[in-house]
């Protein structure tokens, strides 16, 4: 991780804002805008009905209706355990700014509308792709997959891809929300900001690093 000498001077009194996710689309912005590498990668955290975690990297979509918005494949294995268990885990980490976003609450799925607005704006190859991979279900080889893509390109060839109905997306509702920001000799801010409902206003607290 960077030094953060650059960031030491400018240490905040207050939080960055009173509502936590305008603060992560902001550090998003900048993010891109310095070139962060991956700025839009999160680590997703989801358990099984009987507390089984498991974590991957899926990527920042954007906010809709208040919540953090992926995508994946339903039959994949962390729809099974959001189906199971409804609740996850977010974090987003931009090294360049030295800052992190963890966001926790409950999740459902995004309506029919959202994920084919989303699903529009993909390349088409990223399209044919949702097709042709099973997620998280064994294969049994690489030219299985490569076949499998194939097929789907043949059968959409010169025509629009259709959005699987096994594919969309799941907005997460944040219940939680810590914003990091590193300060020099360890000594970095952090607040948290927690809400009962969707609807009522954020209370925040600073943590000790």
């Amino acid at each position: 991780m960077p030094d953060s000498e650059d960031f030491a001077s400018d240490a905040p009194t207050a939080a960055p804002g009173p509502e936590p996710l305008s603060v992560l689309n902001a550090w998003y912005d900048e993010a891109v805008r310095r070139g962060d590498p991956m700025p839009d990668a999160m680590t997703l955290a989801t358990a099984s009905a009987d507390g089984r975690p498991s974590a991957r990297i899926v990527l920042y979509k954007g906010l809709q209706r208040g919540a953090v918005l992926f995508v994946t494949n339903y039959t994949s294995r962390k729809a099974r355990e959001l189906t199971e268990n409804p609740r996850a885990a977010l974090v987003m980490h931009f090294p360049l700014l030295e800052r992190q976003v963890r966001l926790e609450g409950r999740v459902e799925k995004a309506t029919a509308a959202e994920s084919e607005a989303y699903f529009r704006s993909r390349p088409r190859g990223s399209q044919l792709g949702a097709w042709a991979s099973p997620q998280s279900r064994p294969i049994a080889s690489r030219a299985e997959l490569d076949a499998r893509a194939q097929g789907v390109e043949q059968r959409f060839v010169g025509g629009d891809v259709a959005r699987p109905d096994f594919w969309g997306g799941y907005l997460v509702f944040p219940e939680t929300v810590e914003l990091w920001l590193g300060r020099k000799d360890r000594l970095h801010d952090r607040f948290l900001y927690t809400r009962e409902t969707d609807a009522a206003p954020w209370t925040i607290s600073r943590l000790a690093p």
